[in-house]
């Protein structure tokens, strides 16, 4: 699946909530996401950027599949189909 390359990170951050993530503060363009999924705490630094770069982007949606124990693939298929 091609990354879709005209992402905001505003709009990732809304899409990141199905995980439950939530803007917990934001250090001038830098946008900070806190989630508790799976019982402990895991943060992620999204830079409100529009659009997001494609190397930003995908290792963004590593990170949140390392921890929710998916496959990046699996992350972006339920993210943008």
């Amino acid at each position: 699946m091609k990354l879709p390359r005209d992402l905001a990170g505003r709009h990732l951050a809304t899409l990141l909530r199905r995980y439950g993530y939530e803007i917990t503060r934001q250090t001038g363009s830098h946008m900070r996401l806190t989630s508790t999924f799976s019982g402990h705490q895991h943060h992620i630094t999204i830079p409100a950027h529009d659009p997001l770069k494609i190397g930003t982007l995908s290792a963004i949606l590593a990170d949140v599949a390392g921890y929710l124990g998916l496959t990046r693939r699996a992350v972006e298929v339920e993210l943008f189909r």
